[in-house]
C-alpha cells in the first residue's frame, strides 16, 4: 500500500476536465486506487465519485495505492497532480 497527499492548488478545484484526466490516468494501473480526504474516500477510477468529492483550492487530496503497479501509479498521480492543479 502506498499514499501520497497533495494539496489542491487550482482556483477552480477539482472540475470536470481535471478529474477526468485523474480517473484516466489511474485507470490504466491495475491496482485500487482511493481518493479522498480523511472524511471521505472514493474509487478513483469512477469519475462522478472523484467530482463528487467536491474538493476546492486548499483541500489536501490523499491517494491510496494498492496492489499491482501501485508504486509507478503513485509517482505518475503525484506528477499529474503537481502539473494541473
Amino acid at each position: 500500500m502506498r499514499e501520497v497527499k497533495y494539496v489542491i492548488t487550482d482556483e477552480l478545484g477539482i472540475h470536470a476536465r481535471p478529474a477526468g484526466l485523474l480517473v484516466k490516468l489511474l485507470g490504466e494501473f491495475a491496482g485500487d486506487v482511493q481518493v479522498g480526504t480523511d472524511a471521505k474516500m472514493v474509487d478513483g477510477k469512477r469519475l462522478l465519485s472523484v467530482m463528487g468529492l467536491g474538493l476546492v483550492q486548499g483541500d489536501e487530496l490523499r491517494l491510496v495505492f494498492d496492489g499491482a503497479g501501485e508504486e509507478m501509479a503513485a509517482v505518475a498521480a503525484l506528477k499529474f497532480l503537481s502539473e494541473s492543479l
